[in-house]
């Protein structure tokens, strides 16, 4: 009996590896067949309005000019910006929400001379990429996304607009809802991608606003106690990045 026992020790292995690989394997399935479920969806929406336009038109046409003082920001991104209460994380402050949730930054630069130029702000906080990564209007390139990216600061600075620009943050897969969007975004790329966010910025004055070092555990994944679903934040999640956000606020203020 002794003999079998590294056999049998060896077999429990191989039986949950194959498992956690089998696991692996139908998340990423059900992760895919989410995002066609999800893009077939818009099909509509993008045929007629694919950068969406229409969604800030006329939040926009209401939106007064800034006062003379008046330090306006413009929070730019996508569902993480999108169901961020500002008015709950800056109480008081000028800052204007003009998140989407699902977009990519090919959609953040149709729409960046409306819902960022012509609101006049001081500063645009720019959050995107993660679905980029994802490919939730096509496959991308990191070098795509990045050209992306350079291109909308290069405008702001262009209109005299101070550009803060954040990391993708981190994903992780510790419940349920996160297998939906874990394994559509690679913690290799994301590393990758926020490598060069973070040189960019250094290179060309832009100040770096670093969300993911905040929120990443041990394990390189998204902290546990801060989503709900692996990818986007809860209150607490917001909670670290807030002040993370207005530091970079002030930064720019102060440099502008």
């Amino acid at each position: 009996m002794l003999r079998k026992r590294p056999l049998l020790c060896l077999a429990t292995i191989l039986v949950s590896t194959i498992a956690l690989a089998q696991s692996s394997s139908d998340d990423a399935v059900l992760a895919v067949r989410n995002l066609e479920q999800y893009r077939e969806g818009l099909i509509k929406l993008w045929m007629n309005d694919f950068g969406n336009l229409g969604r800030y038109r006329d939040a926009n046409s209401k939106l007064r000019p800034p006062a003379a003082n008046e330090d306006r920001v413009v929070f730019m991104g996508d569902s993480i910006t999108d169901i961020w209460h500002l008015d709950k994380s800056f109480p008081g402050k000028p800052y204007v929400n003009r998140g989407i949730g699902g977009q990519t930054t090919p959609q953040m630069l149709i729409r960046f001379r409306p819902d960022v130029i012509a609101l006049a702000p001081k500063v645009v906080v720019i959050l995107a990429g993660t679905n980029d990564i994802s490919g939730n209007t096509g496959p991308m390139t990191l070098a795509e996304i990045e050209a992306n990216l350079q291109t909308m600061c290069e405008l702001a600075r262009l209109h005299n607009v101070r550009v803060v620009l954040a990391s993708v943050l981190p994903v992780n897969n510790y419940t349920e809802r996160s297998k939906l969007f874990f394994s559509l975004r690679p913690s290799d790329q994301i590393l990758e991608l926020n490598r060069w966010i973070k040189d960019y910025a250094a290179r060309n004055n832009y100040i770096y606003l670093d969300y993911f070092s905040a929120m990443v555990d041990d394990k390189g994944l998204l902290q546990r106690d801060v989503s709900e679903d692996g990818l986007h934040p809860n209150d607490k999640g917001y909670a670290v990045m807030a002040p993370l956000a207005q530091k970079a606020i002030d930064q720019a203020l102060a440099a502008h």
